[in-house]
């Protein structure tokens, strides 16, 4: 691994390698910083939320910060990635929510597909999507702290 340290910080890279565990440590690195910014910068261009006064009447979801380094497939990380959470597990079913869903797809679909693209000699490309939450839509107010 330092062999890997050496190259990054040779090529002007200087990526943190230990995930922060709380705020204050990652408030201290302007690369974990950078990665906040990102994280609320989609926020604000998907224009996803609006600051509003708090009242009593609220149910408010609270969030927490998640830290990772994102590593590539010889195991150097490439970068970090802060994600904004809500805690979900302060909801009760039938009050906050009725139903959650997270789209898969399925393996077959997915075999299906590389079959079909090999047959034919389409090129295909993976991408990731990083606030794909972000477009879908929710008839109800949430208010999270």
């Amino acid at each position: 691994m330092k062999n890997h340290i050496k190259l990054l910080q040779a090529h002007g890279f200087c990526i943190p390698q230990v995930e922060p565990k709380s705020i204050d440590e990652t408030l201290k690195d302007k690369n974990w910083n950078a990665a906040m910014h990102e994280e609320l910068n989609q926020f604000i261009r998907n224009d996803v939320w609006l600051l509003v006064p708090k009242t009593y009447q609220m149910n408010i979801i609270g969030t927490k910060w998640v830290f990772r380094n994102k590593v590539d497939e010889p195991g150097l990380i490439t970068r970090n990635i802060a994600r904004l959470v809500a805690k979900g597990y302060n909801q009760e079913e039938g009050i906050d929510y009725d139903e959650s869903f997270t789209p898969v797809a399925r393996l077959e679909a997915v075999r299906l597909l590389l079959a079909f693209a090999c047959m034919n000699d389409f090129k295909l490309f993976q991408m990731d999507v990083k606030s794909v939450f972000l477009n879908g839509v929710i008839n109800e107010e949430v208010f999270v702290s």
